[in-house]
C-alpha cells in the first residue's frame, strides 16, 4: 500500500476569483480544513536525513497551477488531493511542495525553524525520483537533502541563539486538563481503509485520516494521540480537539498555527509530563491570515462579520504574537502564554538558487 504525508496546501494566488467563489460556497470549510490540517500535520510528520545518499534518477519541475474545482470535488468525496510526499521502496514523489517544506523534510526541522528568503514558501516544485536498489523509504529524506544541495546549490547551517518566544506555562489557578487514562495505540498500517479514510505517513508512524459524516476531520496519530477539527459556522471559528497529547506536542502545534500569523515560537515550560486532552479555537480572521500566509487567496468574511481578514495578522491579533482566539483557548485550559526569551534552534539558509539545474 502506498502511503502519503502532506505538509502544506498552497493555492496559486492567480486563482483568486475562483477561490473567492469557492470559499463563499458550502465547501469553504473543506479548503480551510485541509489547509489547517497540513499545517498541524507538519508538526507530526518528519524523518531524519543522517547519511549522504542520492536518488538514482530525479526530475525537478515547477509545479503547475492547481485546479481548485477538481480539488473541491475530491475533498467533498472524502479524497485527499494528490499533494505532498509519496514514497515507496522504489519511487519518491514530492508534489506541489514549497521549497521551505522540502528543506524541512530534508533537514528534519519544522518549517518555522527555517531562516531564509521569503520566497521559499512560494516557489513550488514537483519532484519525481527513483529509489536505488536496497533503499528504504526511511532513506528518502537524506536523498532529498542531497538533491537540494546538488540541484538548488543549497547550503545551510544550524545555530542556536536567544530569541523571543511564547512560553506555555501553567496559569495561577492551576491546569484544567483531563489526563489520558491509558496510552494511545499505534495505528495499524495494514488495516483496511473505508472510503472516507486515508493513510498518511507521519515519519514516526502512520496517521489515519477520517472525514466524518458531520464534515469534521479526525487524525489518528497513534501514540501521538488523536485530533479532530470542525468549523463552527455560528462562532465563525475552527475548533481543534486533541486527546493523548503531550505539552511539548501541544506547544509545537501552537507554533505551527501561530507562526503564519507573525507569532513567536511556543516553548513548553509547563513542567507537565502526561498526555492530555486539549482544545484550540481559531477565529475566522486568524484562519484567513494563516491561509493567506500559505499562499491561499481567501475572500473577506461576509458583511457584518467583524474583523476583516484583509486587514492581516495585526488586525486579527490584539495579543502579542498570535490571535486572540488561540490565547483564549489556552487560558480556558488553565494555561497561559507569556513572552520570554529562550534558546531557539534555527536552520539558517546560507545560499539557495531559485531555479534548479536542468534535469
Amino acid at each position: 500500500m502506498q502511503r502519503a504525508y502532506s505538509r502544506e496546501l498552497i493555492i496559486d494566488a492567480g486563482l483568486r476569483p475562483i477561490m473567492s467563489r469557492l470559499m463563499r460556497s458550502s465547501i469553504r470549510f473543506s479548503f480551510i480544513s485541509i489547509a489547517i490540517l497540513f499545517i498541524v500535520c507538519g508538526v507530526a510528520c518528519g524523518q531524519t536525513a543522517k547519511t549522504k545518499l542520492a536518488f538514482d534518477v530525479a526530475t525537478v519541475k515547477p509545479s503547475p497551477p492547481l485546479d481548485p474545482q477538481r480539488m473541491a470535488a475530491d475533498i467533498q468525496a472524502g479524497k485527499m488531493p494528490h499533494i505532498g510526499v509519496f514514497v515507496t521502496a522504489s519511487r519518491a514523489e514530492y508534489i506541489q511542495m514549497p521549497l521551505r517544506s522540502l528543506i524541512a523534510i530534508a533537514y528534519d526541522v519544522k518549517p518555522y525553524q527555517i531562516t531564509g528568503p521569503d520566497w521559499l514558501g512560494n516557489q513550488r516544485f514537483d519532484i519525481t525520483a527513483t529509489m536505488p536498489e536496497g533503499a528504504t523509504k526511511d532513506d528518502a529524506p537524506a536523498m532529498l537533502r542531497t538533491l537540494l544541495e546538488d540541484r538548488f546549490k543549497l547550503s545551510a547551517h544550524r545555530e542556536t541563539a536567544e530569541h523571543k518566544v511564547l512560553a506555555l506555562v501553567v496559569g495561577k489557578g492551576g491546569p484544567k486538563l483531563k489526563e489520558a487514562s491509558a496510552p494511545t495505540e499505534p495505528v495499524d498500517a495494514n488495516a483496511p481503509l473505508k472510503p472516507n479514510q486515508m493513510m498518511m505517513d507521519g515519519g514516526e508512524g502512520p496517521i489515519k485520516m477520517t472525514r466524518n459524516p458531520d464534515g469534521s476531520v479526525t487524525l489518528d496519530m497513534g501514540t501521538k494521540g488523536t485530533m479532530t477539527q470542525r468549523f463552527d459556522a455560528a462562532n465563525r471559528a475552527m475548533r481543534i480537539d486533541s486527546s493523548g497529547v503531550t505539552m511539548a506536542g501541544f506547544a509545537d502545534t501552537l507554533s505551527s498555527i501561530m507562526a503564519p500569523m507573525g507569532g513567536d515560537r511556543v516553548v513548553d515550560m509547563t513542567g507537565l509530563k502526561g498526555h492530555y486532552a486539549v482544545s484550540i479555537e481559531i477565529s475566522l480572521a486568524d484562519l484567513m491570515s494563516i491561509a493567506r500566509s500559505s499562499g491561499m487567496a481567501p475572500p473577506p468574511p461576509p458583511p457584518g462579520g467583524g474583523n476583516s481578514a484583509a486587514a492581516g495578522p495585526a488586525a486579527a491579533a490584539s495579543e502579542p504574537g498570535g490571535g486572540t482566539s488561540v490565547f483564549a483557548s489556552v487560558e480556558q485550559m488553565g494555561l497561559k502564554l507569556e513572552q520570554r526569551k529562550a534558546p531557539v534552534e534555527q536552520l539558517v539558509i546560507d545560499h539557495i538558487e531559485k531555479t534548479p539545474t536542468e534535469n
